[in-house]
């Protein structure tokens, strides 16, 4: 009996229609329920040597992680927490990359009962402050590679709740970071589940991450111990793992998709996880892993799926692969119509959000893909699309995909708690009984949602989501700037590309050699990932009566052009 059966009652299998499996689908899960306990310890024990995680560096390196030895990873991690003062309720961020220890750490946290909270480690000093300061981290845990603790370093001085920092290939980092693999090494792998009020519950805080932060800085989202549950439906419905076989999501770990695809649901379905460890992603590389390891199923954004097609794909032997999904942005028929051809593999989307699980999508083998379509509600979420006066729109019309939730307790598993620190945001988006995602579709004939957009400016970029705010703030930091908009613009590569709409201050000029000045300048005070490749000058920028910068002016005259 598959591991999650007993939270859904039912085998995958046992559901013969989609219509069956939306009407009678339901989760049930004790009142201290914890993953790390309940899922992963229990595999660890009852099928100790079945693989958990395949994991590959970039060199080539390999490590076959078992569930058993995932089981006392975990363990050794929450003792050396334990051991450095780390409790129940603590907020612990984790700049990890693709290492293994991630999941170690993860697990680790959620026995004891402390927050995780992930981050990528793009970030720079400025990144660092805001989100150590926002969310009261307690310690850090920073991997050695790259430049990722000189960035902390930075701005260490203004972190004021950390109260340590800790790294990982110690001999690269600076003075006063602790040796976590050290530290690892040496704690023991024997760990017993805390009781009475130390024991987690289930509607305790799990792990908080960080919104885009469309309208200002990003918005801490926080999720509770049964937000495991919301993947069952990610992994084993819409994934469609295999039992014993190895899944592969491309995502790093400083990202909540690394969760949908990299961790809760996969165990769930007890399928192994590859985690490739590259630094850059090459399509043909990402083809020869997948033939090389017989990978079974696999998710990747759909500017991934392009880079990938521009290589013969049919000279791989992809033959071990069974089942594709993407999300992210939408899905070209082109994309579609070539990986079918040269794999003979559907490709079925999906659509969830930071504050949510899967909500939408295709759910094999019960929906035909339609590309570029989200699908439909999955299980234990009932989404509508509303008008502005909170009425259901007609098939055709745009309006906002919204999702039924009374409140934070009477919600579907997978969604958020709430803003953490910021009531005002959770009841703006959270109220009259539906949660607000901010992005808006129409629905067709059939119900299947098609995205249009996100109406509070979020750019989606190569599988990023890039928030505005963040790109001005630093570009309003620079002599030159008097005033910017930052909007995204179609690209047939990535998706969109981040465009800044530039008013210059008086004794400035538009020039070449000022496009690159301004775009150095943002990779070199935010994530690089954020700079805009498309710079424009222009002598004022559209508003509204009350001085609101108008973006969606500025993409309009874009779109015309």
């Amino acid at each position: 009996m598959a591991i999650y059966e007993q939270y859904v009652g039912k085998s995958r299998d046992d559901f013969s229609t989609l219509e069956e499996l939306q009407s009678t689908y339901k989760l049930q899960w004790k009142e201290d329920f914890n993953f790390a306990y309940d899922v992963l310890d229990k595999l660890g024990t009852e099928k100790p040597d079945k693989v958990a995680m395949l994991w590959v560096s970039n060199d080539g390196q390999e490590k076959r992680i078992t569930f058993r030895d995932m089981m006392l990873g975990s363990n050794k991690a929450a003792n050396y927490f334990k051991s450095l003062g780390i409790k129940k309720g603590d907020y612990v961020m984790l700049v990890l990359k693709r290492s293994y220890l991630f999941w170690y750490c993860m697990q680790g946290l959620h026995k004891i009962g402390a927050v995780a909270v992930q981050a990528t480690n793009m970030l720079t000093a400025k990144d660092y402050v805001y989100r150590c300061n926002a969310g009261s981290i307690k310690a850090v845990v920073i991997t050695g590679d790259g430049d990722c603790t000189e960035h902390y370093d930075e701005g260490e001085s203004q972190c004021t709740t950390v109260e340590m920092k800790l790294v990982t290939k110690h001999k690269d980092a600076g003075p006063g970071w602790i040796d976590f693999e050290a530290g690892f090494d040496a704690a023991s792998d024997e760990w017993m589940r805390p009781v009475g009020k130390e024991n987690p519950m289930a509607n305790d805080t799990m792990l908080m991450s960080f919104s885009s932060g469309t309208t200002g800085y990003p918005k801490m989202i926080a999720h509770d111990f049964t937000y495991p549950l919301g993947h069952i439906q990610t992994g084993v419905f819409w994934h469609r793992v295999v039992d014993g076989g190895l899944h592969f999501t491309i995502s790093d770990t400083g990202w909540l998709k690394s969760l949908w695809g990299k961790m809760y649901g996969q165990w769930f379905g007890e399928s192994a996880i590859f985690t490739y460890d590259f630094d850059k992603f090459n399509g043909a590389d990402i083809l020869s892993k997948l033939e090389k390891y017989k990978v079974t199923t696999f998710c990747a954004p759909p500017t991934m799926y392009r880079f990938m097609l521009q290589n013969d794909v049919k000279q791989y032997d992809l033959s071990s692969l069974v089942h594709c999904c993407t999300a992210g942005e939408a899905l070209s028929p082109e994309i579609f119509k070539k990986w079918y051809e040269a794999t003979g593999l559907k490709i079925y989307e999906g659509f969830g959000q930071t504050e949510t699980t899967l909500c939408l999508s295709t759910l094999y083998p019960f929906t035909e893909p339609v590309p570029g379509a989200m699908g439909l509600s999955t299980p234990g979420y009932d989404v509508k699309v509303l008008d502005e006066n909170g009425d259901e729109c007609d098939p055709g019309v745009t309006g906002e995909i919204c999702i039924r939730a009374k409140d934070s307790l009477n919600r579907p598993r997978g969604l958020f708690r709430g803003y953490y620190r910021n009531s005002e945001d959770t009841s703006r988006q959270w109220h009259d009984g539906f949660y607000h995602t901010g992005d808006t579709a129409y629905r067709d004939e059939r119900g299947f949602f098609w995205y249009v957009g996100r109406n509070d400016d979020i750019i989606k970029s190569s599988g990023y989501r890039i928030g505005p705010f963040e790109v001005e703030s630093v570009l309003l930091e620079h002599p030159a700037v008097l005033e910017v908009a930052v909007t995204g613009i179609p690209d047939p590569v990535r998706g969109f590309n981040v465009k800044a709409t530039i008013v210059l201050q008086n004794g400035y000029e538009s020039s070449e050699e000022l496009i690159k000045e301004l775009q150095n300048y943002v990779k070199k005070n935010t994530a690089p990932y954020k700079y805009p490749r498309v710079i424009e000058f222009v002598s004022e920028l559209p508003k509204t009566i009350s001085g609101k910068v108008r973006r969606v002016a500025i993409r309009e005259r874009d779109k015309n052009k």
